[in-house]
């Protein structure tokens, strides 16, 4: 937990974090989310934010978002469009190009190892991508 400094109250001053309403909310949410999860030397106030961020989304990605009763790669690639990624968006995630692309195209299952780090970042329970 961070102690609630004067960089982390600029922060929140700054983005204004607050209930997620509107998919217009959600973008901007979703954006700043991955600009601090991309950063190499984010601060702990930044991570504060990250996470904050993180339960506003899965709060209203849970009243509106459906993901369909498909295979796991479907879901997966419902997942991606829904969140404006490609493939190679998902390389760090998974480990390696073709890997990425054997299991987006359904090719090859899904891992637990990688369904739970799908899962974290879609904001998804990690079972909507295990057979």
């Amino acid at each position: 937990m961070v102690v609630l400094t004067a960089e982390y109250g600029e922060l929140l001053s700054a983005h204004k974090p607050h209930v997620i309403r509107t998919g217009a909310d959600h973008r901007r949410a979703m954006a700043l989310m991955e600009q601090i999860d991309f950063k190499k030397n984010a601060t702990p106030e930044e991570k504060e934010l990250a996470e904050l961020l993180s339960r506003l989304v899965e709060d209203y990605e849970s009243r509106t978002v459906t993901v369909p009763d498909a295979s796991p790669h479907r879901v997966l690639q419902y997942l991606m469009e829904r969140h404006g990624m490609r493939q190679a968006d998902l390389v760090p995630l998974i480990g390696s190009r073709p890997l990425t692309s054997q299991i987006v195209t359904g090719k090859r299952e899904i891992s637990k190892a990688i369904a739970k780090k799908l899962a974290e970042r879609f904001h998804v329970h990690p079972e909507v991508l295990l057979y």
